[in-house]
């Protein structure tokens, strides 16, 4: 006996839609992205989430429902604005750091990772250099989640977060300022204010103050790198200690 043509189709529509009622009612089925990152498969950690998963299109909400960590706590870590931080993806974090980003310092989705695994004490292998905001670095210190040595480490890869705030007219018009005042004082500013070194201070800001190599590659206890690298970086690089490195700098600099 030959089927007509409407039965085969009605046949199928059956299958197809009865499959997915089947496939929803136990909890296969799914039309949205879960956001789960994978879990550990051995070892102590076994069936915990797994830092080295984390995306950046994750939400701090989700890291707070995958990891525990309460969402308040990423933003001041990060330097989110609390209001907003529920919903805030880890890729945006590249607009809030871009200004450090152009100078080879990047703080993105691999920074959450890493300050994912020193917060909950979940296992995670660094591939590259990793940078953490300041808050975070003090964050971690302050609750006890990392002490000695490797406090100190931290304090070496700390960075300030950039001032992003726009400015623009106020009400009143009281707080504005031309383009060109705000750049006739930076420029006074540069020529009279002693360098101060920070995180993105590079070795060519500290020979530009009169400083000479000889006297840098003393404190270093090696020879100067290329003179636009950047002192933190360097420091991170060959495991010296940024606080020590700095003061011996600083020094000579002040003695300019």
């Amino acid at each position: 006996m030959r089927m007509k043509a409407w039965m085969l189709g009605a046949m199928a529509l059956v299958v197809v839609f009865g499959s997915v009622w089947i496939a929803n009612a136990l909890g296969y089925w799914t039309t949205e992205s879960t956001k789960t990152p994978a879990l550990i498969e051995s070892g102590e950690f076994a069936g915990a989430a797994d830092p080295a998963d984390i995306r950046g299109s994750y939400t701090f909400g989700e890291l707070e429902a995958a990891f525990g960590i309460e969402v308040e706590v990423l933003a001041k870590a990060f330097g989110v604005d609390a209001a907003e931080a529920e919903d805030f993806q880890l890729k945006s974090l590249e607009t809030i750091y871009e200004v450090l980003a152009e100078d080879g310092t990047e703080v993105g989705t691999g920074s959450v990772k890493y300050f994912v695994s020193l917060y909950t004490g979940l296992p995670y292998e660094l591939t590259e250099v990793v940078y953490l905001p300041l808050p975070a670095v003090e964050l971690l210190i302050e609750e006890g989640k990392v002490e000695g040595e490797a406090a100190e480490a931290l304090q070496a890869i700390a960075v300030e977060i950039p001032d992003v705030s726009l400015t623009g007219t106020e009400p009143d018009g009281s707080n504005v300022e031309s383009a060109e005042e705000s750049t006739e004082e930076s420029a006074v500013s540069e020529v009279t204010e002693t360098l101060l070194i920070k995180g993105q201070t590079t070795f060519r800001d500290v020979l530009d103050t009169g400083v000479s190599e000889t006297e840098i590659e003393a404190v270093l206890g090696a020879e100067m790198p290329n003179p636009l690298t950047v002192i933190k970086t360097y420091c991170t690089e060959e495991a010296l200690s940024f606080d020590e490195v700095k003061s011996g700098l600083q020094a000579l600099v002040d003695a300019q």
